[in-house]
């Protein structure tokens, strides 16, 4: 019984992702390609791993006990490639990072292709999430956070901060008017977040001197989600300045109440877990991403 590495691969990715076809994207195979591999693998154990239905996948108890093994044989030998790696001078390896939709899609897509360059040996997975993940359970080596840092329990790096605008379309203030203060914001339509109250806070102060909490008529988990219905008409919105730098610059989006908006900007940090065989492949992309950021003045 000889039990092989693309075999374990398969297995854990299907537990992982929760279905053949998932695991095969992710592992860039064939569904029966992968299919084949946990058959040839439940036939080299002669036990069954998976219980599979119409619906779901599901471990037995010898799958559940053969996983933790696998995972474990897994990351032996990733860390075994580091170290020779480390010891080459170039990383290798895998490294998960999780972010917001806005900010994979504005910030750290446009730069895979240079990093990639820089750094031949690295597999990037980016997996984009809107609210705080625990990065054990989602098994993410860094995740992007915006806002303030409430688990102490990481280490974290801070990237930069983004300024809050609030922005429009020309064809919904075409149609509604451009409000000229914070009071004609009553009139319009105000678009928010579903999930993170404290993003409906806006950058502009009410007449008791506090910033304006608004009550939004259209409502997104996701501030892409937001840009692409203020770039829609469908109201103002409140984004951060990368997110829509792109837009104002097209003139497919539009500042208002310019004057009255207060400097409220968001700090950013990558958090991780110090895990020293990850180390060197978390350090090159946060440095990596670090001197980007600052060269071409991306917050």
């Amino acid at each position: 019984m000889k039990i092989t590495l693309e075999e374990l691969r398969a297995w854990v990715s299907v537990v992982d992702t929760g279905s053949i076809t998932a695991a095969a994207e992710q592992l860039g195979q064939t569904s029966s390609g992968i299919s084949r591999a946990l058959s040839r693998l439940e036939s080299k154990l002669r036990t069954t791993l998976l219980n599979r239905t119409t619906r779901r996948l599901a471990l037995t108890e010898e799958g559940q006990i053969f996983l933790e093994h696998a995972r474990q044989i897994l990351t032996s030998v990733e860390q075994a490639e580091e170290q020779i790696a480390h010891r080459s001078g170039m990383p290798s390896g895998r490294l998960r990072i999780n972010a917001a939709a806005p900010f994979m899609l504005h910030l750290i897509v446009p730069l895979v292709e240079a990093f990639s360059k820089r750094y031949p040996l690295i597999n990037l997975e980016l997996n984009t999430n809107d609210i705080v993940i625990d990065l054990l359970e989602q098994q993410t080596d860094i995740a992007i956070r915006i806002g303030e840092l409430r688990d102490s329990t990481m280490h974290a790096r801070k990237l930069g901060s983004s300024a809050i605008l609030l922005v429009a379309s020309p064809a919904y203030l075409q149609k509604y008017g451009t409000p000229a203060n914070v009071t004609d914001l009553e009139s319009h339509q105000l678009i928010g977040f579903s999930q993170v109250e404290t993003h409906n806070v806006w950058p502009v102060l009410q007449r008791d001197g506090e910033y304006l909490r608004i009550k939004p008529n259209i409502t997104a988990s996701s501030g892409e989600t937001i840009r692409h219905l203020a770039l829609a008409g469908q109201g103002i919105a409140r984004l951060s300045d990368f997110v829509s730098r792109e837009d104002r610059a097209a003139g497919r989006l539009v500042q208002v109440l310019q004057d009255e908006t207060h400097e409220l900007r968001l700090p950013i940090h990558a958090v991780y877990y110090r895990n020293n065989m990850l180390f060197s492949r978390i350090t090159c992309f946060l440095d990596f991403l670090r001197e980007q950021i600052e060269t071409k003045k991306l917050l």
